[in-house]
């Protein structure tokens, strides 16, 4: 799964679709609701997910550190800290895992977000925010775990009604395939 992977981004095609998806989670990053210095709810996870499911673990991770990095660069928040770019790697590895060439199912995606908000919010981000602000890891945790178990079905149907739209409207097959419809018709 690794090495198959990796391989995806050595098509120009599949790098210009994650540069599109790119494009459309820093958008969606505009609408991000920041609550103090250690609290956000952002709505560009859901379309990164989509680069995971369809691009795997490895690209999962270069897509989420290239574009936590692009990201601060658009729209700084605070002080640049490279912990955040790690845990946006490792949640690229996570989803890309539970995602890539696997049917997406109400459970896998009840999974991933789980497992996702465990290693990525609630262990890794509150690690790096008690670095940074200097406040007691224990002191934030709780508020980081009442905040990721609110989120967690709220992301999960998000996510999971999303992928059901576009898949039923053939987005992902089109987008794979590299061809529009008409182009299709008019070689016929």
């Amino acid at each position: 799964m690794f090495k198959e992977s990796l391989n995806e981004f050595k098509q120009v095609k599949n790098i210009t679709t994650a540069a599109m998806f790119a494009a459309l989670s820093v958008i969606m990053g505009y609408f991000t609701i920041q609550i103090g210095n250690y609290l956000k709810i952002g709505f560009s996870t859901i379309v990164n997910q989509f680069v995971y499911y369809m691009f795997g673990p490895v690209s999962g991770a270069l897509f989420g550190g290239v574009l936590d990095i692009l990201k601060y660069i658009i729209k700084p928040t605070g002080a640049y800290f490279p912990g955040f770019t790690l845990g946006a790697m490792v949640g690229g590895v996570i989803y890309g895992c539970f995602f890539y060439k696997k049917p997406i199912t109400l459970l896998r995606v009840i999974g991933a977000e789980f497992t996702a908000s465990l290693v990525c919010n609630i262990l890794l981000g509150t690690l790096w925010l008690s670095m940074m602000y200097g406040e007691g890891f224990i002191a934030l945790l709780s508020f980081r775990i009442q905040k990721n178990l609110i989120m967690w079905p709220i992301n999960s149907m998000i996510f999971y009604t999303s992928w059901k739209s576009l898949e039923a409207s053939g987005v992902f097959r089109l987008i794979k395939s590299g061809s529009r419809p008409e182009a299709k018709k008019a070689r016929q």
